[in-house]
């Protein structure tokens, strides 16, 4: 398919650079079926910043759009403003002087953004569709052709069993094709769907996918500007030379410059304690305390950020825990307890680990920990009583009462947090010192379960055994 999208490229005024030549002769290639070669896995791009693989995979969508009438793509992002920005960019091209009398008709030229959709109709039909992942984009759609994953490096499964079956009724001749495009993961990033397709390709045990990374040596020396070439085929003659400069004057840490820039994977990636299957398997959207509501509350090494987690009883007699506020630095931590506490008088109470980082925002009182300047009371527990917390949060999620509504940060949080023995005991802890990513939100989630379980009802509650109140946060 890659000749024809290059002729009609052509017409249109754009000439590819020779790796995209490569790269697009193998995602575009076919079987002798007919079928894309990669309709099954996909094409899979690790590729730094600065390359031009947005321009590239944008300029096979609108030309393939060209090419074969009503072809329905989905192109998708993380976040709203990356898919705005892209769905920008794809106005200035399409609005060119040679690809503007491919849309269709229309008061506004085939380009729609009325009501918060974001679409260019080309006048045979073909449409491409813009979205954000963490809105809901991509549900529900059927008959699609193509599927862009922009910002792969954060990519949940959830997203994708949302996306993917929107693809099985493609009447594509070649078959659907799916593009996962990214850089490699930062430690706080969701990435373990971008990391597994990396895995099966590199492990050679896939023929139905076409893996494509470009990077430098792992122990490059991130100056070496032969690295840089070697990691941006692009360079120096379409990203400058002052482009990949203010790259490394910016990027102050080497080991972000070398993943960003360089495209180079961290060596390691560490696995929690929590197993990441059965986590998942507790995710429910619909999912809600009802009941014994507390919560948890911790601060991480050095006060760099502070998560607030509810957890309490759900309807069904099964327990839930989700995040209320999680958020850089710990100066806010204290008004936003308070805040909670006087909205909603059923809590049962707040728990925190006081033998850690949250002890600079607490003091002792006549046997009992409040935060400071405060009257609210953190219930603390001890190291025997924190151990069997944390072990208990594992049970819940293992064998199945303990449930969530999928929310990014405490999945990466449960992803990466590991454990940390207490002595001898046969107990532990999570640890902060393993985990390469924020914890907090999970460890604030095992204080609050705990106190859910184990405090006493809020007197002030006012329940009756057959009432319930919500919880306003």
């Amino acid at each position: 398919m890659w000749p024809r999208v290059v002729a009609r490229a052509r017409e249109m005024g754009v000439e590819f650079d020779a790796w995209q030549h490569g790269a697009g002769t193998l995602a575009l290639g076919r079987r002798g079926d007919g079928k894309y070669a990669s309709t099954v896995g996909g094409v899979v791009l690790s590729i730094p910043r600065q390359v031009g693989k947005t321009f590239f995979v944008a300029l096979i969508v609108i030309a393939l759009c060209t090419l074969f009438p009503g072809l329905t793509v989905l192109w998708t992002a993380h976040r709203t403003r990356t898919s705005t920005k892209t769905f920008t960019t794809f106005q200035g091209l399409v609005r060119s002087k040679k690809i503007a009398p491919f849309l269709a008709t229309t008061a506004n030229q085939g380009i729609r953004t009325a009501n918060g959709e974001q679409e260019i109709l080309f006048a045979n039909g073909s449409l491409i569709m813009f979205g954000a992942r963490e809105q809901g984009f991509g549900r529900g759609f059927d008959e699609v052709d193509v599927e862009v994953f922009d910002e792969a490096q954060i990519l949940t499964e959830r997203a994708l069993e949302d996306m993917v079956a929107a693809t099985n009724q493609s009447r594509f001749e070649a078959g659907a094709l799916l593009f996962f495009m990214g850089t490699p993961p930062r430690p706080v990033d969701p990435g373990e769907e971008f990391s597994n397709r990396r895995r099966k390709a590199l492990s050679g045990k896939t023929d139905n996918m076409v893996y494509i990374e470009f990077s430098a040596d792992d122990d490059a020396d991130p100056d070496d500007k032969e690295q840089w070439r070697k990691a941006n085929p692009s360079f120096p003659h379409r990203t400058p030379l002052e482009s990949m400069e203010r790259m490394r004057e910016q990027l102050t840490n080497d080991e972000s410059f070398m993943r960003e820039a360089l495209g180079v994977w961290s060596k390691v990636q560490k696995r929690g304690v929590i197993p990441v299957d059965a986590w998942s398997d507790r995710f429910d959207e619909g999912s809600m305390a009802v009941d014994r509501l507390a919560l948890g509350i911790e601060v991480g090494p050095d006060l760099e950020s502070a998560s607030v987690v509810l957890a309490g009883q759900r309807a069904d007699g099964d327990w839930h825990v989700e995040i209320d506020e999680t958020r850089s630095g710990a100066a806010w931590l204290v008004a936003y307890v308070q805040d909670i506490l006087k909205a909603n008088p059923q809590l049962v109470g707040v728990a925190g680990d006081v033998g850690g980082p949250l002890k600079a925002l607490t003091e002792e009182r006549g046997g009992r920990w409040f935060l400071k300047g405060t009257q609210v009371r953190v219930h603390a527990p001890k190291v025997v009583e924190l151990g069997a917390a944390c072990s208990h949060l594992l049970d819940g999620v293992v064998t199945g009462w303990l449930h969530h509504i999928g929310q990014p940060q405490l999945d990466t949080a449960v992803q990466v947090a590991g454990k940390r023995a207490l002595g001898d005991t046969g107990m532990w802890v999570f640890s902060r010192k393993t985990a390469v990513a924020d914890i907090t939100s999970v460890q604030a989630a095992a204080l609050g379960l705990w106190l859910a379980q184990n405090g006493k009802a809020s007197i002030r509650a006012g329940r009756s055994s057959s009432g319930r109140q919500a919880v306003v946060l």
